[in-house]
């Protein structure tokens, strides 16, 4: 038998036991070719607050905790000095989940063996000016990579004009859904509606999911929604700026719309389950298209018919088991509720159609095959 190949992913995401689904998922279905130790902070400040490592029973993969300095920012924190040891010696690949223009990005890369091929993973779908260093910090490292993994095929698009990437192998691999946590259960979905005061039988209910803010189009959605002849009920879930605005705009519509906050997110697919149709409106804007729509892949995994924009990623993500629309056009959107919510068979072949793009494309295990499958093209 095959001595399994060493991969060692790094990420400050990892600090997060929910980040580590991807090294997880790569040490299960690459168990017998593929051994995966997953590097994170002992501890990482962040935006918000202060995490500490967390860890489950049970991983699959290897987690090593290590030092990391300056964490109050993503772009300028670096790793101790522990991490060189776990780069070299018998590893067959170093995986970087750090973006290639960031100082813990160049740490992984100076750090990594010239003999060891190293991959990179970005999520930038914007073309971007870096000031120094991080300008200086970008072609260094892809001149070092082997190869680099983009998160969505408008990620790939944008950095493939930038120099260097075009004469790096890369793919275009979509980030993860728990295809077993999203799943269609509309007793969930019912008991969800009844916890909002509304019954099973009444209008289709027409959802929204993300952050309550312009460019993610929830405006476009209520404008969409008000001229509908056809009966409906609407549900935003979620937060943010806008929540004033949008409960008084429901308050017109008191028996019709619901404006729930802080839903945790083992409670989305409650929520996504009491939804009949689930609308990403996402606005492109100066400085921000939609980077994947987790939204939109959380709701076929739950069997929901979903409408998306044409802002960034969204038709990607679509691919055919959604309808797209023009993300400026308030009409074309009034035309594809009132489409859908008169027609149960057209949203039952969508759900179908979702659940199953939901586990072939988005699954964990999907996703980690095509990190596993690009590592072993890189490798040769």
């Amino acid at each position: 038998m095959k001595t399994p190949r060493q991969l060692v992913t790094v990420s400050h995401s990892y600090v997060v036991t929910l980040n580590r689904r991807l090294a997880n998922e790569m040490a299960r279905v690459g168990a017998g070719r593929w051994e995966v130790k997953a590097i994170a902070p002992r501890a990482f400040r962040g935006d918000l607050s202060p995490l500490k490592l967390q860890r489950e029973p049970g991983e699959a993969s290897q987690v090593e905790a290590v030092r990391a300095l300056f964490t109050r920012s993503a772009h300028a924190f670096l790793y101790g000095p522990e991490l060189r040891a776990m780069l070299s010696g018998s590893v067959s690949l170093v995986h970087a989940w750090e973006e290639p223009y960031v100082l813990a990005g160049a740490e992984v890369a100076l750090l990594t063996p010239r003999h060891i091929p190293l991959v990179f993973s970005t999520a930038q779908n914007l073309p971007k000016r870096y000031p120094p260093p991080f300008a200086q910090i970008e072609p260094l490292v892809v001149a070092r990579s082997a190869g680099w993994v983009a998160f969505g095929e408008t990620v790939k698009q944008n950095l493939l004009s930038r120099p260097g990437y075009a004469q790096r192998p890369s793919r275009a691999i979509p980030m993860g859904v728990d295809v077993e946590l999203f799943r269609p259960d509309r007793a969930l979905g019912a008991a969800f509606l009844r916890e909002l005061g509304w019954e099973l039988e009444g209008p289709p209910v027409v959802g929204y999911l993300g952050r309550f803010v312009t460019e993610k189009g929830v405006e476009r959605l209520r404008d969409a929604l008000e001229p509908l002849k056809t009966p409906w009920r609407a549900l935003f879930v979620g937060g943010g700026p806008l929540e004033g605005s949008l409960r008084a705009w429901g308050e017109r519509y008191p028996s019709r719309v619901r404006v729930i906050t802080g839903v945790q997110h083992d409670r989305v697919p409650r929520a996504l389950n009491a939804m009949d149709v689930l609308c990403a409106p996402s606005q492109t804007v100066p400085r921000w298209k939609e980077q994947f729509g987790r939204m939109l892949a959380e709701g076929f995994a739950c069997g929901v018919p979903v409408l998306g924009s044409d802002s960034g990623e969204i038709p990607h993500t679509m691919g055919d088991a959604g309808r797209v629309l023009p993300e400026a056009d308030t009409a074309a959107w009034t035309a594809a509720l009132a489409e859908l919510l008169e027609s149960p068979a057209r949203r039952r072949e969508l759900s179908a159609q979702g659940r199953e793009r939901a586990t072939r494309h988005f699954a964990w295990s999907a996703v980690a095959r095509e990190h596993l499958d690009f590592f072993e093209s890189v490798l040769g």
